[in-house]
């Protein structure tokens, strides 16, 4: 591990400060993520900026929605009345995530800035990786792929984003707030992590110097009727293959007047599956319908040599997502 300093600030403005001082920094909440990385050597930074003493810690009602505090942990979030009775999906997402003893630790803000799921970049002895080295290449196409993407893919980069969280937010429109050297601002979930492009280096649109606040659910009227389906390899501490995310606005005839649909496990980004939603809208939804939808989410998708079973796998899991939501309270 590379040798690094530390700071505690007590105060936002010292922390930003803190970090911004140094461009090799990162913020450590719950540390789940980063501090492998560190041990692997993939994160190498040399002063670690401890944010767990700031004000960040509340889940309270906001403009008519919730407002939850960077660093809320996950099972605090989960467990929440707020989050449990308004939106359920989000309490699904979490719960389905990582271990017990994780989620106790894990913050809503680091959740979210969790590195994509790569072999190869998690492992520094392979050199070709453009995440790590950009220009370097990317071993996974060639490589084992059974878990990369299939949808926004580049040929400089084919990792999946592993957050269960983040699906279940991207579905819910939630806005991230952040604070940084420039002040103050918000950005909306759909824009806050990144396709890879010529760029997969760079995970989200966070400017550097900027820390997670806070995230803020919109108040959804509907939100009750909405699930989480996590497709994985075994039902304990496994990553998604495929996860869908549904939020439904429907009558009591089963008509669905909008759909809210978010797949993880298939992109470098929780995907928001814009086609699917537009095509089931205003519709009394069968099995057929959603089937056609779903082919039409999934027209774009790139299977490589060991996950082409994911394209199939995330139509299964639309329509199953949109049917277990119609069902719900």
């Amino acid at each position: 591990m590379t040798p690094f300093t530390y700071t505690c600030p007590k105060t936002l403005t010292e922390a930003v400060r803190s970090h911004d001082a140094n461009i090799d920094a990162r913020f450590i909440g719950g540390g789940t993520n980063l501090l492998d990385l560190m041990k692997m050597g993939t994160e190498r930074p040399t002063r670690l900026v401890d944010i767990n003493r700031l004000p960040l810690k509340e889940i309270q009602e906001h403009n008519g929605g919730v407002r939850i505090g960077a660093l809320v942990s996950n099972t605090e979030a989960a467990s929440h009345p707020l989050i449990r009775s308004r939106y359920p999906v989000l309490s699904e997402a979490i719960l389905a995530g990582a271990t017990q003893q994780l989620r106790n630790k894990a913050t809503m803000g680091g959740n979210l800035l969790q590195r994509t799921r790569c072999y190869y970049f998690y492992d520094p002895s392979f050199q070709e990786c453009n995440k790590r080295v950009p220009g370097s290449g990317c071993a996974a196409i060639q490589g084992c792929n059974r878990i990369h993407a299939i949808l926004g893919t580049s040929d400089k980069c084919i990792a999946v984003h592993p957050s269960d969280m983040a699906v279940a937010l991207m579905a819910l429109d939630a806005v991230v707030q952040v604070t940084g050297p420039k002040g103050e601002r918000t950005i909306a979930i759909r824009d806050f992590h990144r396709l890879p492009g010529d760029t997969p280096q760079t995970d989200t649109n966070l400017q550097p110097g900027e820390l997670i606040t806070a995230i803020d659910l919109p108040p959804i009227a509907y939100g009750r009727r909405s699930k989480y389906i996590k497709v994985r390899d075994r039902n304990s501490y496994a990553f998604a293959l495929v996860s869908v995310a549904t939020v439904l606005d429907a009558d009591e005839n089963g008509t669905i007047r909008k759909a809210h649909i978010a797949l993880g496990g298939v992109a470098h980004k929780p995907w928001r599956a814009t086609k699917a939603e537009a095509m089931i809208a205003r519709t009394k939804a069968d099995e057929s319908t959603l089937r056609a939808a779903a082919d039409a989410e999934l027209q774009a998708a790139k299977g490589y040599r060991d996950n082409g079973f994911k394209i199939e796998l995330a139509k299964r899991c639309i329509v199953r997502g949109v049917l277990n939501a119609l069902n719900a309270a």
